[in-house]
């Protein structure tokens, strides 16, 4: 990669990071371009220069988290297969590195889970698009594990998948919230006994 590159690949890092603490703390609509800018240390023009508006800035913004929160997933899931782990316990590695991820980037997760709810912004169908990424490497370790008859086959995959990224975004932003003297394995441990007893179980 050259310097140019790696140059504005570091600006979009510095721009989304200002964007996201900006827009966790304010809002949307209240945050400027001029505040993200100034927040960024960079020039207004800079932001223009990397993305058309603000619009376009907060949909790459959470492509960007999204796809790290995805990668973060599928390593954890990778690492697990590749020293010979069960399914399940690639689904508890994913979980921890959930946490780990929500841990590290705690208003990228806030404001991710607030506009999960919003239908009506201009972002919708990115939101979906990038949901969709993270929840599939799930979807993924599932399947596999019903095919290996590891996991019991009356699992509903989609669902599953998505109650398991739901459990973890939900707990991990109340730990952040209200339970800060709970250490990162202590949380895990105890979603940990979820996934345990709900996934795995057979009847």
């Amino acid at each position: 990669m050259d310097s140019s590159s790696t140059r504005r690949r570091a600006t979009r890092a510095k721009l989304y990071e200002a964007a996201v603490t900006l827009i966790a703390e304010q809002g949307f609509s209240a945050t400027t371009v001029d505040e993200i800018a100034e927040r960024a240390g960079v020039a207004k023009g800079t932001v223009y220069y990397n993305f058309k508006s603000k619009t376009e800035l907060f949909e790459e913004l959470l492509r960007y988290g999204v796809g790290l929160l995805t990668a973060s997933l599928q390593a954890a899931a990778d690492e697990t297969a590749e020293r010979g782990g069960t399914r399940v316990e690639a689904l508890d590695a994913m979980i921890r590195a959930g946490l780990v991820f929500i841990d590290r980037y705690p208003a990228f997760t806030q404001l991710y889970v607030a506009e999960l709810w919003r239908t009506n912004r201009a972002w919708q169908s990115t939101l979906l698009v990038v949901r969709q990424q993270a929840v599939a490497v799930v979807e993924t370790v599932l399947r596999e594990g019903v095919e290996s008859d590891e996991l019991s086959r009356d699992i509903d995959i989609p669902l599953t998948a998505a109650a398991l990224v739901g459990m973890v975004l939900v707990a991990a932003l109340d730990w952040q919230a209200f339970q800060r003297e709970r250490s990162l394995d202590d949380v895990h441990s105890a979603l940990s006994l979820l996934l345990h007893g709900r996934v795995s179980g057979r009847r």
